[in-house]
């Protein structure tokens, strides 16, 4: 196999691919024992481990122990576009021949997916095997809350850890109203680590280089939040193209057009994505409840186990929001998320559709009946 061009930061000197010699060489794209055995049955029909480092057109680029592979992904593009090949995965590559192709990839430890922006309520699948969510929140601009949200049910739904980075903390000076923003953004998101971080000044970036040292990172935000700059900064050099944002609202052309993994000088690898125009909710409850945590705990303390938090007696939900101990706009956002995750699941489940009109039909008698109480009939 004839070596591809060289990767930053990575050894192409192989030419062989003994088992030591392999575990040694992909370590630094997160290669280890689990993956080697779940590799067994690929590498004695003598096909080659590699990751996924790029995906456009039916071809991807794969960085294997040799340099990278161009590859055809014919024979991994099923019709669930779940299953179709991703930045992050582990691939099992054919070298033999031209053009060489993707035979199959190694089983997801985590992937991170949203909906798509189609009528078909389809998932798109934006990075695979990913162990740290980086959510990045340009302060630049007044915060959306929501969209944090948002960006932390997909995340915790995916298996990966969230961070959220406020980028350009260089842009609020005043350390007041800068402790007073993150302590927004981590009443928002409980149980997340809330960092800030200006690539102008290198704020931020020695402990974010740290975290992400650790295994691999996936790079989210819209457009404008500072990612590229952010990606530069951890990889020490200006890889990554940067644009500038508009002042009127602090956003950014998209500069980053494809997902792409990059591997870090400091260990560990880094997947930059696109900026996200959509942030859509796909199959997510369970993310849901991680964002929503404290609303949770005290749906656990309602009288009744279906309570639906709207007017049931002994719900501890609207009890905690009467006392002012839960924000309204939490619970709102938090109705908001579970309704149009509903939404999506249900365009895609016939049970879930007809559960859902039966509990309309319910709904709209027992709303009858107690309009026609209210009027002095009894029904």
């Amino acid at each position: 196999m004839r070596p591809g061009p060289p990767c930053e930061g990575f050894p192409l000197s192989f030419s062989a691919f003994p088992q030591a010699s392999l575990s040694h060489t992909l370590a630094p794209l997160g290669w280890d024992d689990a993956w080697a055995a779940e590799f067994t049955p690929y590498a004695e029909q003598g096909l080659v481990p590699g990751r996924v480092v790029r995906v456009d057109r039916g071809q991807c680029d794969v960085l294997t122990a040799d340099g990278i592979v161009r590859a055809d992904t014919a024979f991994v593009t099923p019709h669930d576009p779940l299953r179709v090949i991703c930045t992050g995965d582990w691939a099992a590559v054919e070298t033999a021949g031209n053009p060489r192709y993707v035979k199959a990839y190694l089983p997801r430890r985590t992937a991170f997916v949203r909906s798509t922006s189609s009528q078909r309520s389809e998932g798109q699948i934006l990075a695979a095997n990913v162990d740290h969510a980086i959510i990045a929140v340009s302060l630049a601009v007044e915060l959306d809350l929501g969209r944090i949200e948002r960006f932390l049910a997909l995340a915790w739904e995916s298996g990966a850890q969230p961070l959220i980075v406020l980028t350009k903390a260089d842009l609020v000076p005043d350390p007041v109203t800068l402790g007073h923003l993150v302590q927004d953004v981590e009443t928002t998101a409980p149980g997340v680590q809330v960092l800030t971080v200006s690539s102008h000044t290198g704020e931020g970036t020695d402990v974010l280089g740290a975290i992400v040292a650790d295994g691999t990172s996936v790079l989210l935000g819209v457009s404008g939040a500072g990612k590229s700059t952010l990606a530069n900064a951890l990889l020490g050099t200006d890889v990554m193209e940067v644009r500038a944002t508009r002042d009127v609202d602090g956003k950014g052309r998209h500069t980053t057009t494809t997902r792409n993994l990059l591997v870090l000088p400091g260990g560990g690898v880094l997947i930059d994505t696109p900026g996200l125009r959509g942030v859509g909710l796909f199959d997510a409850e369970a993310g849901v409840g991680q964002v929503f945590s404290e609303i949770e705990d005290y749906a656990a303390q309602c009288r009744f186990h279906d309570c639906a938090h709207e007017a049931e007696p002994g719900c501890a939900v609207l009890a905690a929001l009467e006392s002012g101990d839960l924000p309204e706009r939490r619970l709102e956002s938090y109705r908001k998320l579970l309704r149009e995750n509903q939404r999506i699941v249900a365009k895609t489940d016939a049970r879930l559709r007809s559960e859902i009109r039966r509990d309309w039909r319910l709904k709209s008698a027992e709303g009858r009946a107690n309009y026609s109480a209210k009027r002095g009939n009894r029904v």
